[in-house]
């Protein structure tokens, strides 16, 4: 064989790098959101005639809803997601404003509950900006401090950066349940980013047990003694007992779970979305998908959730850079506690919170920030850096790297 020949054999194909983009999350997302739309219509359609003689009002505006938040998250993901680094401390910023204009004329009461900004035609909820903007500016606080961030004191200013939204949350819009989840992302993401775990598990493991105390001495205390917060977990121990007042939504939502046993009574068929379960298209739309779809439909979705959280652990274990992983790993956290919480609500593990299903529930707010945040998902994902095996001129395969 010739000098020249040799020089062939060993002259090797360059590895050249290949664009990435999930189209596994999206088509999880899609699924979920569909799912959502057809419930969404079962649970809707009979209160929705009554109310506006139209048994597709909700149905068309959240399908409008969802179908823009589709096309605006495929066209934000094009975009850097490290662009995010220049606007983080502006979007911690906002969400602050925006929770103080809750206590203004601007603030608008529904339900009872003041918690939504009115602007003109355009009416949504600040906390769940918040969780966004915490989702952005905790790791690049993270990414910002370096090795520093291994530091008590360091360590400490992170979870208060996040604490200091979570009271902001709570005392301006009285919302406990996504003052709750905001904490949660923040540990979650300061965990990760912390080479060390045993603090946080002490600090965890106190938690349980100071909020078992909780529950069993308010178990032993007069009602008239504790307030509104703390009797939610007399009629969560005891509904049966206040299946007249309190406990009367959660009584309705676990007739429903039991009432649709294994393949549930059939899609439309289900009774319990006639009235007997408030606000069923919102927080208990998991007990509509029980009773018509039965133990079933309950597995197809939360087999989905598990993809759709297994596709986000992917991309944040592959994300080339700190900050990018870090923010999967909040939109990670997010997405667990809501969809954990929701379930365990309906299912009567916990107290009742008011945090909707992720993609399912019915509210255009909710669905346009989760797509928000699938955005930066798929930002991240399209900075993956796959490559393509080596090959020799005869095309066989010298080396292959692949992602983890």
């Amino acid at each position: 064989m010739s000098v020249h020949q040799n020089k062939k054999i060993s002259l090797l194909k360059k590895e050249r790098k290949t664009d990435y983009y999930d189209y596994n999350l999206i088509a999880v997302i899609i699924l979920l959101m569909g799912f959502g739309l057809v419930m969404l219509y079962s649970t809707t359609a009979y209160t929705a005639s009554l109310r506006f003689g139209d048994d597709m009002k909700y149905f068309t505006k959240q399908g409008g809803v969802a179908l823009a938040a589709i096309a605006v998250c495929i066209l934000l993901s094009l975009v850097s997601h490290r662009m995010l680094q220049y606007f983080a401390i502006l979007m911690y910023l906002v969400s602050i404003a925006l929770l103080i204009l809750v206590r203004t004329p601007l603030g608008a009461e529904i339900n009872g509950a003041r918690r939504w900004l009115r602007i003109g035609p355009v009416q949504f909820q600040p906390a769940e900006f918040t969780k966004i903007a915490v989702i952005v500016f905790i790791p690049y606080m993270i990414v910002k401090m370096g090795r520093d961030f291994e530091r008590l004191a360091n360590t400490l200013v992170v979870i208060g950066a996040g604490l200091v939204q979570a009271l902001f949350v709570l005392f301006l819009t009285r919302n406990l349940s996504s003052a709750i989840i905001i904490m949660l992302i923040t540990m979650v993401m300061v965990f990760v980013a912390h080479p060390r775990s045993k603090p946080f598990l002490i600090a965890g493991l106190l938690m349980v047990l100071l909020s078992v105390g909780l529950v069993l001495f308010i178990s032993q205390t007069n009602p008239a003694d504790v307030g509104y917060r703390f009797n939610r977990i007399r009629v969560w121990l005891k509904p049966e007992q206040y299946a007249s007042g309190g406990g009367y939504q959660i009584m309705q939502a676990l007739y429903a779970l039991g009432s649709g046993g294994i393949l549930g009574k059939g899609l439309g068929n289900g009774t319990q979305k006639l009235g007997s379960v408030p606000e069923a298209e919102n927080d208990m739309i998991f007990s509509i998908i029980c009773e018509e779809l039965g133990v079933f439909g309950g597995l197809v979705i939360i087999l989905l959730f598990i993809y759709l959280l297994y596709r986000l652990f992917f991309i944040a274990q592959n994300a080339p850079d700190l900050f990018g992983a870090l923010m999967v790993t909040g939109i990670f956290g997010h997405i667990a506690a809501q969809v954990v919480l929701n379930i365990c609500v309906v299912l009567n593990v916990i107290p009742t919170t008011g945090i909707t299903l992720p993609f399912v529930s019915y509210g255009g707010t909710s669905v346009l920030l989760l797509m928000a945040e699938m955005a930066i998902a798929l930002s991240v994902s399209r900075s993956i850096q796959f490559k393509r095996p080596e090959r020799d001129l005869w095309g066989d395969v010298v080396r292959t790297r692949s992602p983890r």
